[in-house]
C-alpha cells in the first residue's frame, strides 16, 4: 500500500485540536510532509501533554483560543487562507460529558458550526475533512458493525454532540457547498469517523491506555470499569494518515469524496477491555488489575465495531497494525519515555516505521 501524501508538501493546513493528543502527532506527522501548518486550539489541559513534550510551537503557527470564540475563528481561518483544514477539536470524552453536558454540545456542534461559517467567507478551493467519532451510530449493542450510510444518534451526551455535528454538517454542505456547485464555491467537505485511538503521549483523564501507562509505571493496580466492552482499538498513527489520504483525495476528486468514511481495524479486530489490559501487562513485563464495579450509573457503550469496506474499497488506506501490534508500540511508547523522557525521538521512531511499512 503506497500512499502518495507529497499533496501536503507546501500546502497550507489548518488544523483545530492541535494541541490535543492526536492534533500533536498530526502536526508532527504534517510538518515531515513538509506543509506549513497554523494551530486553532486550547491550551493542553494536563502539565504533562505530548504537545508541550514535542514542541508543537516550533511545528505550526500556534492560536491558542476557543472554537465558541467565532470571532477569533473567523480571522485564524480568513488570515491563514488554508488549502486544507482538518477538524479534530472537541470536548472528546464520555465520562466528562456528563458533568458537562451544555457545555460539550457548545463546543462540538455550536464550535463545528463556527468553523463552517469562517469557511463559507473563504474565497478559494478548500478540502476540509471534520472527524467525527465511531460513537456517532446509534449503538443497537449488536455484533452488526456500522456503515456510513446506517441510523445516527448517541445516548450520552457526547456521542449526541457528535451525531448532531454530522447533522450540521450535512446542512451546510447541501446548502452552502453543495457538491453540484462545487465549481463556484470550491469547497469539498467529507467526515471522517474513527474508532477508539491509542497511542503513546496520552495522558487524559478517564482513558483506558493513559490509565494504564501511569499503573504500570507506577507499580500499582490497574482499576477497570467495564472489562467486557469491546471497541475498534486502533493505532492513533492509523486514522491520521487515512484522513491525509481522504484530504489528497478531496483535492484530486471533490465530488466523489465529499462523503463520511469510517476508519478502524479490521472487523475481526475488536477485542475487549479486559484484553487491552492483559496484552498490555503482559508487554511492560508486569503488573497486576482488578475489577471495579462500575456504580456511577453513567452509560458507556458495551459492543461497537465498525464496517471499513467503503473505505478500503475507495481509498488508499487499510490497517496496517493489528490490536496485538498497536498495543505493544503503545505500552513501548510510554516504558521508553518514563525512561528517557525524549517524546519527540519516540514518536519519530513511531512514525519512520508506520512509513516503511505504507511505502514497502
Amino acid at each position: 500500500m503506497k500512499m502518495q501524501l507529497n499533496t501536503y508538501f507546501s500546502k497550507r493546513v489548518f488544523v483545530t485540536g492541535h494541541t490535543g493528543f492526536k492534533g500533536s502527532w498530526f502536526i508532527k506527522i504534517l510538518n515531515d510532509l513538509g506543509a506549513t501548518l497554523k494551530g486553532y486550539a486550547l491550551s493542553p489541559e494536563n502539565e504533562l501533554n505530548l504537545y508541550t513534550e514535542i514542541k508543537g510551537d516550533s511545528l505550526c503557527e500556534s492560536v491558542i483560543s476557543d472554537l465558541r470564540d467565532k470571532a477569533a475563528l473567523k480571522k485564524a481561518v480568513l488570515d491563514f487562507q488554508p488549502d486544507y483544514i482538518f477538524h479534530l477539536a472537541a470536548q472528546p470524552l464520555v465520562r466528562l460529558s456528563y458533568e458537562i453536558p451544555s457545555e460539550t454540545f457548545e463546543i462540538n456542534v455550536i464550535g463545528t458550526a463556527n468553523l463552517l461559517d469562517a469557511i463559507k467567507l473563504l474565497d478559494k478551493k478548500c478540502n476540509i475533512v471534520l472527524i467525527t467519532t465511531d460513537k456517532v451510530y446509534h449503538n443497537n449493542e449488536w455484533e452488526y458493525p456500522y456503515r456510513e450510510n446506517d441510523r445516527l444518534g448517541g445516548y450520552d451526551p457526547y456521542s449526541a454532540s457528535k451525531a448532531c455535528c454530522e447533522l450540521v454538517i450535512d446542512s451546510y454542505r447541501n446548502s452552502f457547498f453543495n457538491p453540484s456547485k462545487y465549481n463556484h464555491h470550491q469547497k469539498a467537505i467529507a467526515v471522517a469517523r474513527a474508532g477508539n485511538v491509542i497511542g503513546g503521549g496520552d495522558w487524559s483523564k478517564d482513558r483506558l491506555i493513559p490509565d494504564i501507562a501511569k499503573s504500570l509505571s507506577k507499580d500499582e493496580e490497574i482499576i477497570i470499569r467495564n472489562p467486557n466492552s469491546i471497541r475498534p482499538w486502533q493505532h492513533v498513527i492509523e486514522p491520521l494518515f487515512g484522513y491525509l489520504e481522504l484530504g489528497r483525495q478531496l483535492n484530486d476528486y471533490p465530488l466523489k469524496y465529499s462523503q463520511a468514511y469510517n476508519f478502524g481495524p479490521n472487523i475481526y479486530d475488536a477485542i475487549s477491555v479486559e484484553d487491552v489490559v492483559k496484552k498490555s501487562i503482559q508487554c511492560w513485563g508486569r503488573g497486576a488489575y482488578k475489577i471495579q464495579t462500575n456504580n456511577d450509573n453513567q452509560h458507556e457503550a458495551g459492543l461497537l465495531k465498525l464496517d471499513i469496506s467503503n473505505t478500503l474499497a475507495n481509498l488508499t488506506w487499510r490497517p496496517i497494525f493489528n490490536s496485538q501490534i498497536a498495543i505493544e508500540r503503545t505500552i513501548n511508547w510510554y516504558k521508553n519515555y518514563y525512561t528517557s523522557n525524549n517524546a519527540a525521538v519516540i514518536m519519530q521512531s513511531d512514525i519512520e516505521y508506520y512509513n516503511s511499512l505504507i511505502n514497502e
